[in-house]
């Protein structure tokens, strides 16, 4: 009998560490982090929605390259020159609170100010249209400028990510986390702070469905005022984890190896020269910059197509809160596979599997798009569906299953790949791959897109596919040759400093 108890307590108590894996001590740490991350991504994910609902609707699918460019790219720059500014004069603590103050700011004054009053400080639509019809090669600057609101929101709620997400909650998380609890946190972090997904989900179909409350004048304002709630609730955690967490020397020991390393304090260019001179760095980034152009070369085409089927901004937000919804629930899913195969294999086994997703479903989504006549014949004779709901719908299925892929292990595996550096590269290094190195992704995805357009003023989404196809594989391709390179570096690493 006894052994017998002892078989089944051996198997409960694997079976809890597949589950949950966070010791009753660690909860302590675990989950104040975890309930930042949440915020953080209810506001991403709600945010986004809205955003491409407005410049999608307001301006155009073809706008989102053109805003990804030279909008988001260059406040990406801006944001990295204030954050390294604000890192030499200000503690991390005031770092953090200004830089979400900044936002929770912005947010306040597009929601109670610019969201109501369109016309504030906008040239009326005959003029923009006006000025577009005479120098057409512009047309798409001219509508940007002409609707500003939109575009400058639509950047704040990237940088909110980058900042937020990648920059500002993994610093503090790669900080006060050991290498061994990276394995079994960060995954978890991902999978519960992504219930914030299917949250958005439902209070955007609250608020912007057919039984949506009438006692909102404006649709989206309580959607803004939540934004902005969900900003000042992350600067609570934060603060209960500096109060409670950094001064409890079971949780975090300030004596450690990595605390007792001189931080010195570089000017830009200094920053600039260490960051771009590191082989370390740079493959990270080139995981980073892969990462964001195929994502943005394969969510334009899909964004186009949803735009045909949901025309105005509140169809559009709420299936775009539907699919936050699906996404949310598959991310998950993949964060309880995630979190085992950190700890279950190697890292580079971990990193590659998110580019073999974009790959295999890239292909997919792409040979529907080249093939439609033909599968979609097949697909309207079985499933009733016309052929843009089921190119919707694959599309959807795509973007769901990479960034599963992307929250439960990329994103892990980049992070870990921080840790064995010193304080002086996770700072200021984490910064320029993240933030610039994450905007330009995107960016990079957008030059593509945008030099087309200019090109060729007449041009569609659809009628670009193949280019942007072609183009897209390449870059998948050099993304497993980057996973293979930093795989390399990053054991060195550990070795170097016996982590």
């Amino acid at each position: 009998m006894s052994n017998n108890s002892n078989t089944t307590v051996s198997y409960l108590d694997e079976l809890r560490k597949i589950i949950w894996p966070i010791e009753a001590r660690e909860l302590k740490k675990f989950l104040p982090m975890t309930g930042m991350m949440f915020f953080i991504l209810f506001n991403y994910s709600m945010l986004r929605s809205v955003k491409d609902g407005f410049v999608i609707t307001d301006i155009g699918p073809e706008a989102i390259s053109f805003v990804k460019t030279y909008v988001v790219f260059p406040s990406a720059i801006l944001a990295m020159l204030l954050y390294t500014k604000l890192c030499n004069l200000l503690t991390p603590q005031k770092v953090f609170y200004t830089v979400t103050g900044i936002f929770v700011a912005y947010f306040a004054f597009f929601a109670f100010v610019l969201y109501p009053n369109p016309s504030f400080g906008h040239p009326s639509v005959e003029t923009i249209e006006s000025l577009a019809v005479l120098y057409p090669n512009f047309k798409w600057f001219i509508r940007i400028a002409g609707n500003w609101g939109a575009a400058t929101f639509y950047a704040m709620t990237e940088l909110w990510c980058a900042m937020m997400l990648s920059l500002l909650f993994w610093q503090l998380a790669n900080q006060i986390t050991k290498t061994d609890e990276a394995k079994r946190f960060y995954s978890m972090f991902g999978m519960l702070g992504n219930l914030a997904l299917p949250t958005t989900s439902l209070a955007l179909g609250y608020f912007l469905g057919e039984s949506a409350p009438s006692y909102f004048e404006l649709k989206f304002t309580p959607i803004f005022m939540i934004a902005i709630l969900n900003g000042l609730c992350v600067m609570v955690f934060y603060y209960w984890i500096n109060a409670n967490v950094l001064t409890d020397p079971e949780q975090y020991d300030p004596n450690s190896k990595s605390a007792k390393k001189s931080k010195a304090k570089l000017s830009l260019g200094e920053s600039f020269k260490m960051i771009f001179s590191s082989k370390y760095l740079g493959l990270i980034a080139i995981l980073v910059l892969a990462y964001g152009m195929s994502t943005n070369l394969a969510e334009g085409i899909w964004k186009a197509k949803l735009h045909e089927l949901y025309p105005t901004r509140e169809s559009y937000t709420a299936y775009m809160g539907a699919f936050q919804g699906w996404m949310g629930w598959g991310t998950i899913l993949f964060m309880i596979v995630g979190s085992n195969i950190l700890r279950r294999v190697s890292w580079m086994t971990a990193a590659m599997i998110t580019p073999a997703m974009m790959l295999i479903t890239g292909l997919a989504f792409f040979s529907f798009i080249f093939f439609d006549n033909a599968i979609a014949g097949h697909l309207v004779g079985i499933m009733s569906f016309p052929p843009l709901v089921v190119a919707a719908t694959i599309g959807m299925i795509q973007v769901v299953l990479t960034k599963a892929t992307k929250y439960s292990l990329f994103d892990a595996t980049k992070e870990m790949s921080y840790i064995p550096l010193d304080d002086e590269m996770k700072s200021k290094g984490k910064a320029a791959v993240d933030v610039v190195g994450g905007r330009f992704g995107k960016s990079g995805g957008g030059i593509i897109q945008s030099t087309f357009f200019m090109l060729i003023p007449t041009l569609t989404f659809t009628e670009a596919t193949p280019y942007f196809a072609g183009i897209f594989f390449v870059i998948v391709v050099l993304w497993i040759y980057g996973v293979r390179a930093l795989s390399k570096e990053y054991q060195n690493q550990l070795k170097e400093h016996s982590y």
